[in-house]
């Protein structure tokens, strides 16, 4: 059985992570933790999700949780989930990471750290999004530079990065598999006179607005026609079932950085 600790426990992701680790028998939740100086800290985390009594008060940071878990499930903040990932990598402790939004410093310094400790890193932890992720890779070599590419992703008003990290995923897999440099082809807004569309341009368009969870659409528009491939994420459940699968692999893993292709073995 793996013991976890949920970070950001009190959060909407967090929240979900815990109440769905009672429904999987080679998972005990441990731990929860909250950042320093929130207003739920010391409350029992089975009361705040309505699960019951569990005598597992939250924490005030990660402190103490490492001492309880073998692995830590971080869905929060860029900042916090370094600073967490810094700790559990100082005492030895696996993490599952749903984060995303990270500078390219700060993935050196996560494959960095991960060098001590198993980690899973992946901007979606859904089945449906990672198969998907081998889909596109396929359609994008047959097709080519023959057709243009667009990825359209939407999410609700309070997520604070953009675009996702879902979508970023999904362009790099896109510009691998027809040997485009991401940085150079991506476009992220159009307005006014900007001439014709490149042939190797990668449009990446972001909405934002009421309560959505989860949408992205991959468009592959050719002269007479075009694919639009789609994933649309109804409850944030499907992420956290996927974390939670992600921690009972990653438990007595190799050290090292691995993402949900490596956990559902689509590799």
């Amino acid at each position: 059985m793996v013991r976890i600790a949920v970070a950001g426990a009190a959060g909407r992701m967090g929240n979900r992570i815990v109440v769905l680790s009672q429904e999987y028998e080679s998972v005990k939740l441990a731990a929860a933790f909250e950042r320093k100086g929130h207003k739920d800290i010391g409350k029992d985390i089975g009361v705040l999700t309505g699960i019951g009594e569990k005598c597992i008060p939250i924490q005030d940071g990660i402190g103490k949780s490492l001492d309880e878990a073998d692995v830590v499930i971080d869905f929060t903040h860029v900042d916090s989930t370094i600073a967490n990932l810094r700790a559990a990598s100082s005492q030895g402790k696996a993490m599952v990471i749903g984060t995303t939004g990270f500078s390219k410093e700060q993935l050196t310094e996560i494959k960095a750290l991960t060098k001590n400790v198993p980690c899973v890193l992946a901007s979606n932890m859904s089945l449906g999004v990672n198969l998907l992720l081998k889909v596109l890779q396929d359609v994008a070599r047959a097709l080519g530079d023959d057709y243009d590419i667009e990825i359209i992703e939407a999410h609700h008003r309070m997520k604070k990065d953009a675009p996702s990290g879902t979508a970023m995923k999904m362009a790099q897999v896109i510009a691998d598999a027809v040997n485009r440099n991401l940085d150079e082809v991506a476009v992220y807004a159009r307005k006014g006179m900007i001439g014709e569309r490149t042939r190797k341009e990668i449009g990446i368009q972001t909405i934002r607005a009421g309560d959505i969870v989860g949408e992205h659409t991959v468009i592959f528009g050719g002269l007479g026609e075009r694919i639009e491939i789609t994933h649309k994420a109804s409850s944030r459940d499907t992420f956290a079932r996927g974390a939670l699968k992600a921690a009972t692999w990653v438990y007595g893993r190799p050290a090292g950085l691995y993402d949900m292709q490596d956990v559902l073995g689509l590799k």
